[in-house]
Order: structure tokens, then C-alpha cells, then sequence
């Protein structure tokens, strides 16, 4: 329909030029030009014609040029574009005109240029971000090359990274913050003052500005570290002071009001406390020098308390030769005091033990007992179930007994282990004490066990070495 269309407008420009012609031949017709004049006037048009048409030609191919011209420059751009991009070449529709490639080709430019635009755009935008995340947690950013246009693969890759960043941002935020709480009640815990760069960073209110690397993260542990067993040891400081403190309060027959005042007046940071409490042993010391007397009586009456604890011998009492000294100098003291530190020492020590003999002991009074009365004649006058109680309170004891006796057997087996020496009961060893049968059948073995046991009025063992001293060997 287009093409009839030009064929029409170009039918008419000839019919229209043909009757321009013949109707300048009629004025000069009627002018009456001669036919040479004629030919010049017609050669005339001619060119004029002729020019005109020329220079329309000429104008049409110039822009047929220009027109491939820029389809040429748009096929380099393309190419550049598509490879910066990482993106498929463009394929041309060889059954396009040339206008329409132009047009085509002019329109995929200015997409690729605005998807460039784009991508450089977010790139910046994303770095940005990322820069403030690899700063903060100083982590290595997501490598594109300078000056490269992104792909989407990329771009996609470093959202991802960001992502990555921004969840361990956060967890190490999380973490920063408990480590910060941690650090801060430490300190307010042992008194004490922040000292080195990242203790200070650590504890100021501009959290802001630390750096949660991940050294930053292993310094504060180890911070949390130090200050712990900082607290662990000021905290057995204070114990063992308090304990001083408390012994010579005793000693020195301190009321409990004045032993409440100090105790009321102490609180506060640890590092206080064991400055008070230092303050404080510092003056009973001085007043345990001024009334030394008095301290090494009130010492020996916790010795004669450990030696019955311990069931110490009369021979083993009287090795310790400082005790009966009148001599009340501080080098009597110290004496006195590292004797009851060693008898305080065995006695944890062999505390099971003891516990576990008292017992034996209690129920064999017992079983001592309900044998008299199996033996008295008059038993049999009781009424109301007594005699059956005893019976089975009887057999009940006679059961155990055996049970104690090597649970006893078991501690002092454990212990002779790990001293690498023997127990011994008044200078006697306990195995030929326990594991003997008990009961009526067995009732002379029984007499010999209670005769033995009468001797010192309660069932004791004592190691040998505790007679070495540091006073008398």
C-alpha cells in the first residue's frame, strides 16, 4: 500500500512537471519566442530541474551515510557494552532497512548504557555498605576489579557477602555487648579501674567506636579471663584474711557486736574488702603481740579440742613440748599456731574416717548394751514388746556392724595407699580391730573387742607419722 502510495505521488510529480512544461510552451506560444530562444529556455529548466533533483539526491545520500555511520558506531558501542556487561551479542534481523536497524540499534544503546548507569550505581551503593562492615568487623571486601562493570552474577554475590557480614555484625554485636556487661560487673565486682586501651574502649559509653574484629572479640575473652581469676584469688584472699580475722577475734575474745560493726562496715568491691580486711588482721596482730598470753592460751584450748577430735595418745600430746612453755614470745606463738594448722589439716583430711568410727562406735555401745541385757534374768519381766524391740534393734546392729567395719577398713586401705603408711590405734594397727564376728555365738571374741575398746573409752585410730612434729622427731 506504501509503495502504490510513492508510485502515485511519483506518477503525479511527472504529470505535474509535464503540464508546468506545456504550459510554458504555451506562453511562449503566445509570446511568440522563437524555437532557438525556445531550446534555451527549455535547456533552462532542464537544468534547473536537474540540479534541484541532484542536490535532493545528494542530500538523501548523505543521510543514508550518516545513517550507517551511526549504525556502525552503535554496533562498537554495542560491542563494548556487551562484553563490559557480560552479556550475549546483540543478533541482527538481516531483513531489516537500514532505517530500521538504525532505530533498533539507537534504542538497544541507550538500554545498555542505562543498565551500566544502573549497575554502577548499585555497585557504589553496596560498596558503601560494605566498606562500613569490613571497618567494623575488619574482614577482606568482596574482590570486583576496578573499573569492571559488575555482572549480575556479581552483584547477586555481593549482596550475599554483605549479608554474610551484616549476620556476623550482628552476632558479634550480641556477643561484644554480653562480654562488655560481663567486663564492666567484674570490675565493679573486684574494684577494679580499666587500664589499657581496650579495657577503656571496652567499658565507655560510645560503644560505637569498637572495632569487632575478631581479636578484638578473643581480647575482651581473655579480658574476661584475667578478671575472673582476679576475682577467684581476691575472693580466697578475703576468705583466708576473714578467717584470720576471725580466729583472733576469738583469740582476743572480740564481743559479737564488735564482730558485727566490722562485718556491717566492710561491704563493698572486693579489692576494699581485702584492703580492710588487711587493715584489719594488721591491727589484731598488733594487738595479739600485746596480749600474747592470752592468744597462745585461747590457742591451746583449740589444740586440746583438735587432739580429742584426733584422738590423740598422752604421748602424742606431750611431743608437742611448746605447749607447756611459759615463754610468751612470737616465736611461741608461731609454734602454736603451725600445730593447729597441721592438726586442722589431718583432721580435714581424716574427717570421713572419724565420722565413719563415731558411728561404729555408737552402735557398738549399743550392741554392748543389748548384750548385757540378753544376760540379765530379769528380762523376761518386761511387758509391752520391749524384749521383742530389743531383739530386733539387736539384730538390726548386728548386721551393721560388720558393714561399718569394712567401710572403715575401705577409708583407711585408701588412705594407707596414698600416705604409703599404716594406721594405728594408740600405737596398735586397726586390722586386727575390725572384721571379727559379733554376736552371742561369738560372745568371747565380743569381750575381747570391749575390752580393748573399754581401755580407752571410745574406738580412735591415729596415724604413726602424726607423731613426727616439727618440735620433737
Amino acid at each position: 500500500m506504501k509503495n502504490r502510495k510513492s508510485e502515485v505521488l511519483a506518477f503525479s510529480l511527472v504529470s505535474g512537471i509535464n503540464k508546468a512544461i506545456a504550459r510554458l510552451v504555451d506562453i511562449w506560444d503566445n509570446i511568440g519566442i522563437q524555437e532557438e530562444q525556445r531550446v534555451e529556455r527549455m535547456e533552462a529548466v532542464k537544468k534547473h530541474i536537474e540540479l534541484l533533483m541532484n542536490e535532493m539526491i545528494i542530500e538523501e545520500e548523505n543521510l543514508k551515510l550518516r545513517i550507517l555511520k551511526n549504525i556502525s558506531a552503535c554496533r562498537e558501542e554495542l560491542d563494548i557494552l556487551y562484553h563490559e556487561l557480560s552479556l550475549e551479542p546483540y543478533q541482527i534481523d538481516q531483513s531489516q532497512t537500514v532505517l530500521q536497524l538504525e532505530k533498533d540499534l539507537r534504542i538497544k544503546l541507550e538500554n545498555l548504557v542505562k543498565e551500566k548507569t544502573d549497575r554502577l550505581k548499585e555497585l557504589k551503593s553496596l560498596q558503601e555498605e560494605e566498606k562500613s562492615l569490613c571497618i567494623d568487623l575488619c574482614a577482606t571486601p568482596y574482590y570486583i576489579p576496578t573499573g569492571s562493570i559488575p555482572s549480575h552474577q556479581q552483584l547477586q554475590d555481593l549482596k550475599e557477602h554483605i549479608k554474610r557480614l551484616s549476620l556476623e555484625r550482628e552476632s558479634r554485636v550480641e556477643v561484644f555487648s554480653g562480654l562488655r556487661q560481663e567486663i564492666s560487673q567484674l570490675m565493679n565486682e573486684i574494684g577494679h579501674n580499666p587500664e589499657t586501651t581496650l579495657e577503656k574502649d571496652a567499658v565507655c559509653d560510645d560503644a560505637d567506636t569498637f572495632l569487632l574484629t575478631s581479636e578484638n572479640i578473643k581480647a575482651l575473652k581473655l579480658i574476661v579471663c584475667q578478671l575472673e581469676v582476679k576475682k577467684e584469688t581476691l575472693i580466697s584472699t578475703r576468705d583466708n584474711l576473714m578467717e584470720k580475722v576471725s580466729n583472733l577475734w576469738n583469740r582476743l575474745e572480740f564481743s559479737q557486736e564488735e564482730k558485727n560493726h566490722f562485718e556491717n562496715n566492710i561491704k563493698g568491691s572486693l579489692s576494699v574488702e581485702v584492703r580492710k580486711l588487711q587493715n584489719e588482721l594488721d591491727r589484731l596482730d598488733e594487738l595479739k603481740r600485746a596480749n600474747m598470753e592470752e592468744v597462745i592460751e585461747n590457742i591451746r584450748h583449740e589444740l586440746m579440742e583438735y587432739w580429742d577430735k584426733c584422738t590423740f595418745s598422752t604421748e602424742q600430746r606431750e611431743a608437742f613440748a611448746a605447749f607447756y612453755s611459759d615463754d610468751f614470745k612470737e616465736e611461741l606463738l608461731i609454734k602454736h599456731e603451725e600445730e593447729l594448722a597441721r592438726l586442722k589439716n589431718y583432721y580435714a583430711q581424716c574427717k570421713v574416717l572419724f565420722e565413719a568410727v563415731n558411728k561404729w562406735e555408737h552402735n557398738w555401745q549399743l550392741f554392748q548394751d543389748f548384750e548385757k541385757k540378753a544376760s540379765d534374768p530379769n528380762r523376761f519381766s518386761n511387758r509391752g514388746g520391749t524384749l521383742l524391740r530389743e531383739s530386733k534393734e539387736r539384730a538390726k546392729i548386728q548386721k551393721m556392724l560388720p558393714k561399718l567395719e569394712e567401710e572403715i577398713k575401705g577409708y583407711i586401705e585408701a588412705w594407707e595407699a596414698e600416705q604409703g603408711t599404716a594406721f594405728f590405734c594408740q600405737g596398735t594397727e586397726i586390722y586386727g580391730l575390725c572384721g571379727q564376728p559379733v554376736g552371742g555365738a561369738q560372745n568371747t571374741e565380743g569381750k575381747r573387742k570391749e575390752s580393748t575398746f573399754k581401755e580407752r573409752g571410745q574406738f580412735r585410730f591415729e596415724n604413726s607419722t602424726c607423731q613426727k612434729t616439727t618440735w620433737g622427731k
